[in-house]
């Protein structure tokens, strides 16, 4: 797992799918909590919540994943 930290590009490919699993755990937390909530067991409702708050924070890692590869490859914008 350390080379995905001390290699940039690693680093930034690391950072983009904890991103994109993090929109994806939110978007299945919020369908399962919010849209569709009557038709799931307590226990899939319960999982559902779990994943909108695992999701934002996977969001917010690799984010900050991201800013510091892109800060070491010298990538502005």
């Amino acid at each position: 797992m350390r080379r995905y930290f001390d290699d940039p590009q690693c680093a930034h490919a690391l950072g983009n799918a904890l991103l994109l699993l993090g929109l994806v755990l939110l978007g299945v937390g919020v369908t399962g909590g919010y849209l569709i909530d009557g038709r799931l067991s307590l226990i899939a409702q319960v999982l559902a919540h779990v994943l909108i708050i695992l999701g934002p924070t996977l969001v917010k890692l690799g984010y900050i994943l991201r800013i510091n590869a892109r800060h070491r490859l010298h990538l502005t914008y």
